[in-house]
């Protein structure tokens, strides 16, 4: 690796997601960062172009990059990549899932909500007061890392305008048996604000395929308008969506018939 090769690898590190170098061995790059706990080794193969080894605390990091970077997979946990531009595409989609996936998302909630409830009397531990800073602030994280997952636009239409983006729960934050659910990244999806809304109130849901389910409730003229006349499907879905999908069709389709009766 000549001087010019690891410049470029530890500026490309730097600028995406793997900003502290550990070593400056012969052949290596090796880097990682202060915000998640993935860890990249880059080197340069004779025939040019760069080599990915990850490592990860999270053993969900690797299928979802293997998924989104099939055709640069040479083993479970490495790449190759032909240009700099590539590099910098795979370390940041790398940095961004780390710091998205649920024991980064977890381990990020729990210390700022210590870092919220230190700058507030002590009387309010275990009061309405904490409940409230610990929702807000896991909305927030939640949010966040929904974006970082889907890459910033909607998991069913691909559109990007961050205002019009929701974070959506599968399972709801009320319904959650710890915050280990309630900021799991797979328990829900990054929806448009009308999808949300529906998503949220069960009158739409997803297949294990991701194909949208739509609620009869909802009137042939009102599904057009809304645009859901045509087939949608999830961009994608991982394994670990299933379960939290699962407990949503229930409710889906309990809200399905409660509504139908209603109608009749």
């Amino acid at each position: 690796m000549n001087p010019l090769q690891r410049t470029l690898i530890e500026k490309a590190g730097h600028d995406n997601g793997f900003e502290h170098v550990l070593a400056k061995e012969a052949a290596v790059v090796a880097m990682a960062s202060a915000r998640h706990q993935a860890s990249a080794v880059v080197s340069v193969p004779p025939g040019g172009g760069f080599n990915v080894l990850f490592q990860s605390a999270s053993p969900a990091l690797l299928p979802e990059l293997h998924r989104t970077f099939e055709g640069a997979a040479t083993n479970v946990d490495s790449f190759s990549v032909t240009t700099v531009a590539d590099l910098a595409l795979l370390l940041r989609r790398a940095a961004s899932l780390s710091q998205a996936l649920p024991s980064q998302a977890a381990q990020d909630f729990q210390a700022e909500v210590a870092g919220e409830l230190a700058k507030l009397p002590a009387s309010v531990r275990g009061t309405e007061v904490e409940r409230l800073v610990r929702q807000r602030v896991g909305q927030d994280r939640f949010r966040a890392a929904m974006l970082d997952y889907w890459g910033s636009s909607c998991a069913l239409t691909n559109v990007s305008i961050p205002a019009v983006l929701r974070a959506s729960h599968a399972k709801p934050w009320a319904d959650c048996a710890s915050d280990g659910e309630r900021l799991d990244v797979f328990n829900g999806f990054l929806l448009c604000a009308h999808l949300d809304a529906l998503f949220d109130r069960f009158l739409i849901s997803f297949d294990n395929a991701g194909w949208m389910l739509v609620s009869p409730s909802i009137s042939t003229k009102d599904g057009e308008l809304l645009g859901l006349a045509h087939p949608l499907q999830l961009r994608w879905l991982a394994p670990e969506h299933a379960t939290y999908l699962q407990y949503h069709r229930v409710r889906f389709t309990r809200t399905s018939n409660l509504e139908t009766r209603s109608g009749q």
